[in-house]
């Protein structure tokens, strides 16, 4: 019965020392999980179709089915950055962001243009640059916990500071390259069309990553 007893501290040591190993070993794996989330995002199209109201009714032009509907076409990389600050918090999701640049400028294709050290040239990586800053002021928020108003407020700022980011620093790069680049068509192309659609799937991104985080959180 003693020599049961003196065993229980051991016990408890070797418990401990396994959860140490589990732990990183699943941040890991969660982290190159959404790191292969992002890469996806990148090269996956969504077509989304909704009804509009064409300014061709009010000239009774509108005439067919078609005219009432609109389809628009986006890259998810940005609801796919809400997701994964969402799933992993902060501090693991900004360490996937990360990695995820840091794989790009080594040299592998997986930005939108290919990859390596000369993208930072390319004005589009000012977007990919701010998913860092997005993740952590969307993930600050939300370590507040996943009200519906934090979920609102998170996607918000996490969508404008991409955006807004982007957006200098694709002017920097026309000021620096003067090659004749159209950068009013690019911005209106990859913010001011996009950023209403970004935002309603990055609403839906955090409410999936909200029970997928209760999940995280269980296995961990």
């Amino acid at each position: 019965m003693i020599e049961d007893e003196a065993m229980v501290p051991q016990i408890k040591r070797i418990s401990k020392e396994k959860k140490k190993i589990k732990i990183p070993v699943l941040n890991v794996l969660l982290i190159f999980f959404c790191v292969f989330i992002l890469i996806l995002a990148t090269f996956i199209q969504l077509n989304i179709t909704h009804p509009i109201l064409p300014m061709k009714i009010f000239s009774g032009e509108a005439t067919v089915k078609s005219d009432f509907f609109y389809t628009y076409s986006i890259i998810p990389q940005v609801p796919a950055i809400l997701f994964i600050v969402g799933l992993l918090g902060r501090r693991l999701g900004i360490t996937s962001i990360v990695l995820y640049i840091l794989i790009g400028l080594a040299g592998l294709p997986i930005f939108a243009l290919g990859g390596g050290i000369s993208y930072v040239t390319e004005g589009g990586f000012g977007y990919i640059l701010a998913y860092i800053p997005a993740a952590y002021f969307a993930g600050s928020i939300l370590k507040e916990g996943f009200s519906a108003l934090n979920i609102l407020k998170a996607a918000l700022i996490g969508v404008l500071i991409i955006h807004v980011i982007g957006i200098i620093y694709s002017l920097v790069i026309v000021l620096f390259k003067n090659d004749g680049w159209d950068i009013k068509g690019w911005i209106m192309m990859q913010s001011l069309i996009k950023i209403t659609y970004d935002y309603i799937l990055s609403l839906i991104a955090l409410f999936i990553a909200k029970f997928c985080n209760k999940f995280v959180k269980f296995i961990l």
